[in-house]
């Protein structure tokens, strides 16, 4: 079992949901996860978050209905040479970024160009994933992206809604098999992630697992097999000094964040 979900959306992501922080860990908790990552969607995505929400929950509880959150988001790739739609204060203050392609803040280029902008945008330290490199919109050099993740220490992302029968990205299967045999031969660790937009699909790995066991991918690749593994590749496993250790008070309310 995967006990920690890294990619997942709250109402600040601007759509697909109403919950909040507090009510994605609770219901992450239900679930039997350890470690529940909050990434919203950045500013560049239609109505999501504000930079002052990212500035805003860097500051807080990271001890929710008993499990460890982890703060983050999910930020737009805004151009070929990979800049991010987050200023460099706001993201180094969050516990870790996921930098993604999303259809209305770059056209698709030609396979150079997209493969490019994914490997500039994995220059920025503060980016530790890289959310579904598998829209057939997008197509990519799958050995030069896991050649660069390897470099910049990024892992890559098996992302279960894109594999999903209702994904809309496309037939991504050939490519995620492809980044998976790239990866492999490369020892470049993935992720799998939900990409749950509210609490419905937190620590859904239905798809996601079923195609990196039918080839054998390493589980030593996986992330998240191991929980303090995923901590310390996110670099957070030294910073649970920060982590309040009180009860949440704002857990059964509807406080935003």
């Amino acid at each position: 079992m995967y006990t920690c979900d890294m990619h997942t959306h709250t109402i600040a992501s601007g759509h697909g949901t109403s919950a909040t922080i507090a009510e994605m860990a609770k219901a992450a908790a239900a679930k039997g996860m350890t470690i529940l990552g909050i990434t919203d969607h950045g500013p560049g995505t239609m109505a999501a978050g504000t930079t002052s929400y990212f500035r805003g929950i860097s500051k807080s509880a990271r001890l929710r209905s008993g499990i460890r959150v982890c703060l983050g988001a999910e930020s737009n790739i805004m151009d070929y040479d990979g800049r991010l739609d987050l200023p460099d204060d706001i993201l180094q203050d969050l516990d870790y970024v996921i930098a993604s392609i999303h259809y209305g803040c770059l056209k698709p280029g030609g396979r150079e160009a997209n493969t490019r902008a994914y490997a500039l945008a994995m220059r920025h330290p503060c980016v530790k994933i890289i959310g579904h490199p598998d829209d057939t919109r997008y197509p990519l050099d799958y050995d030069r992206l896991a050649e660069a993740a390897g470099e910049y220490g990024v892992a890559l992302e098996v992302n279960n809604a894109s594999l999903a029968p209702d994904g809309w990205r496309g037939d991504v299967r050939p490519n995620i098999l492809a980044m998976l045999k790239a990866c492999r031969e490369k020892k470049v660790p993935v992720i799998l992630s939900s990409d749950s937009h509210g609490p419905a699909h937190i620590g859904d790995f239905t798809y996601a697992e079923r195609v990196v066991e039918e080839v054998n991918f390493p589980r030593s690749l996986i992330l998240n097999a191991d929980p303090a593994h995923m901590l310390d590749f996110l670099g957070v496993g030294e910073a649970d000094r920060k982590v309040p250790r009180y009860r949440d008070p704002f857990e059964e309310t509807h406080y935003i964040p």
